[in-house]
């Protein structure tokens, strides 16, 4: 039998506290000639944020993409909702806000 394939390491993005930008490692950095995959740990000591110049020790570890903010011991609290991801919690927000939009303007057609 042959052994099950191995996921590629998972690294997690980095967001500037200063401006916003995220470095992420499956991107690089090409404005600094950071090649693809480059995890942030192994960025060289004088790179900077490519939109504000700040240091390294002014990003905050955001996780990877794709994966529920918070901490892992709160996941399982709140009905559900802490394991969606943020494009999921996008998506329920704002989708409920139009359905009740929708209704509001519905009651406008009664007589």
């Amino acid at each position: 039998m042959s052994e099950p394939a191995v996921d590629p390491q998972v690294l997690d993005r980095h967001e500037c506290r200063s401006c916003g930008y995220v470095y992420e490692p499956e991107l690089g950095d090409d404005k600094n000639n950071i090649a693809a995959g480059t995890a942030f740990e192994e960025l060289p000591a004088n790179w900077r944020c490519p939109v504000c110049g700040a240091k390294t020790a002014a990003f905050e570890n955001v996780g990877p993409l794709g994966q529920a903010s918070g901490f892992k011991e709160n996941l399982s609290y709140g009905l559900g909702v802490n394991t969606l991801t943020p494009t999921q919690k996008n998506l329920l927000i704002f989708g409920a806000l139009g359905i009740g939009f929708l209704f509001f303007m519905s009651l406008y057609g009664l007589q």
